[in-house]
């Protein structure tokens, strides 16, 4: 699913109005039944109070669509104006003039603290003071209002992003933003839905299809993709009935050290699991039991030293090598991880100390292939990048590593990112439980599985980051969070392979409109 920024939906507004022959606030109108509909189908004429708080722009001219027709099929409804500005835009007047048509009761205007409602726990309030457009600071009363919201415990429901959030940037005052139970976006999840400093601020979102022209959505380019099932389905490669073992190639995981072989058999028999026809563990000798004993599938190369590894020959011929998983950062290990990266032809995925070697080495570094995949947890990624301001300052020095050494990094998170080159990949399962020692060993074992298999590697990547968290998605039940171990997410990977084709069970409307497509469930 694309994710288009800001100016991207203006452009599409205004490309649909064109091409549909209608107007704006027609569109409005379109985009406000939408909501209305999503609050009918689940409150079903429940007479619970609900507040529309409107600011005066086409934001707030939403809310007025909404609770005009919360009016008139017979709800609670108590609908204000935020009077944050004399400028008032066009569309908003219309529903102004539309909903005072309806109801003796006109919205009630709200100036300062002093006039804000009485909110009772119990009740609703659907926030439709600002969108996406916002492009100054919240007033202090405003900010009131929102702190207002919050001391409610009122459930809230944000229209199309919580009002004071922008699209592109982070709120350098976190209370100026509403904290909102759901929000419907419009057309189109924003990007700040994922990010650390900000998915907070909603605690579900859920997209509302509003009929932009399907032509300029299919068309328009976008920095950021949410990959999901629909997404990596295609990706899958179907085996041919006479392929064997070699077709699959033959994948070889580089690392351990004494006391961390467990990352070299996570990885390797993750690699085995995703699909790999051969794998090779290239270990330190005192390794050797520990693989052969625990994954007898797996090969074993032993390096000359005993503790930790010095040379990293490798004399088989592999379709990709994935390397760094428990290895250790020892002078020689970093020598010979350089010497590694500049003989190596095949493609390469890194991880762990092996990214801490690329931080400790300027000549490995330069000497890192082409179309690598780095797999970093946050603190590797600043030993790589340096420190970040903040969220979007983290992409942004990802994006510009990505290009200047034309390499895939995958950002490991709630929402995994992977950042090639200036786009960005958004990754939509997972969940807590895979926030355990060995997980990312078992990410590097499943890439490395599937490039092995003959997938590019951006295409690997994306596809193993998916599998990774569906895999956690799928076993969870039968764990819990707590309880979850890297092993279990391996267990989990064939279950994760046989649902990319289990078509959803039948369910209630309710339940179909719970699950809609882009629906973000609290992990």
């Amino acid at each position: 699913m694309k994710i288009f920024t800001k100016e991207q939906i203006y452009a599409g507004d205004t490309e649909t109005a064109k091409k549909q022959n209608i107007s704006s606030a027609d569109l409005m109108e379109r985009a406000g039944i939408q909501i209305f509909n999503w609050l009918h189908v689940r409150m079903q004429g429940a007479q619970v109070p609900i507040h529309v708080f409107c600011g005066i722009g086409n934001n707030g001219g939403d809310g007025l669509v909404v609770a005009r027709h919360l009016i008139t099929h017979g709800y609670n409804v108590h609908t204000y104006v935020v009077n944050c500005s004399t400028k008032r835009s066009k569309d908003f007047l219309v529903n102004y003039d539309r909903i005072k048509s309806v109801t003796k009761e006109w919205p009630t205007l709200l100036n300062c603290k002093e006039d804000f409602p009485a909110i009772d726990a119990n009740d609703i309030i659907v926030d439709a003071v600002f969108g996406i457009g916002i492009n100054r600071p919240v007033d202090a009363w405003v900010k009131g209002l929102f702190n207002h919201f919050r001391a409610s415990k009122a459930y809230t429901l944000s229209i199309d992003i919580p009002s004071g959030l922008h699209t592109d940037q982070i709120p350098s005052d976190l209370e100026s933003v509403v904290s909102a139970a759901h929000t419907l976006s419009f057309q189109t999840p924003k990007l700040v839905f994922f990010l650390p400093e900000t998915a907070g601020f909603t605690v579900q979102w859920e997209v509302l299809n509003i009929g932009l022209d399907p032509e300029y959505l299919f068309n328009t380019q976008t920095e950021a993709e949410l990959i999901g099932k629909n997404e990596v389905l295609p990706l899958y490669k179907p085996r041919e009935k006479f392929s064997h073992k070699g077709t699959f190639g033959h994948a070889v995981i580089i690392g351990g050290s004494y006391g961390k072989m467990g990352a070299v058999t996570l990885a390797s028999k993750a690699a085995l699991v995703s699909g790999a026809g051969k794998v090779t563990g290239y270990i330190p000798k005192c390794g050797y039991t520990v693989l052969q004993t625990s994954v007898p599938e797996v090969m074993v190369i032993t390096d000359k030293h005993e503790e930790y590894l010095i040379s990293m020959t490798i004399d088989v011929e592999p379709s990709v090598v994935g390397i760094g998983v428990g290895m250790g950062t020892e002078k020689e290990t970093v020598s010979a991880f350089t010497t590694f990266l500049e003989t190596i032809k095949v493609p390469v995925v890194i991880d762990a100390d092996a990214i801490n070697c690329l931080s400790k080495s300027k000549k490995a570094l330069k000497a890192l292939p082409e179309f690598s995949v780095l797999t970093p947890h946050p603190k590797e990624l600043e030993r790589l990048i340096g420190t970040w301001s903040d969220d979007f300052d983290k992409l942004k020095k990802t994006k510009a590593f990505s290009k200047k050494h034309n390499v895939i990094v995958v950002i490991k998170g709630a929402n995994t990112i992977t950042v090639f080159q200036d786009k960005l990949f958004i990754n939509a399962t997972g969940n807590p439980g895979l926030a355990t020692a060995g997980t990312g060993d078992v990410l590097t074992g499943i890439i490395t599985g599937l490039i092995s298999q003959g997938y590019e590697p951006l295409l690997a990547t994306l596809f193993g980051v998916y599998l990774h968290g569906r895999a956690a998605d799928l076993i969870i039940e039968d764990f819990g969070y707590q309880s979850l171990l890297a092993s279990d997410v391996i267990n989990g990977i064939s279950e994760a392979y046989l649902d990319l084709f289990t078509q959803p069970e039948s369910q209630t409307p309710e339940e179909d409109e719970e699950e809609t497509k882009g629906k973000q469930k609290e992990k």
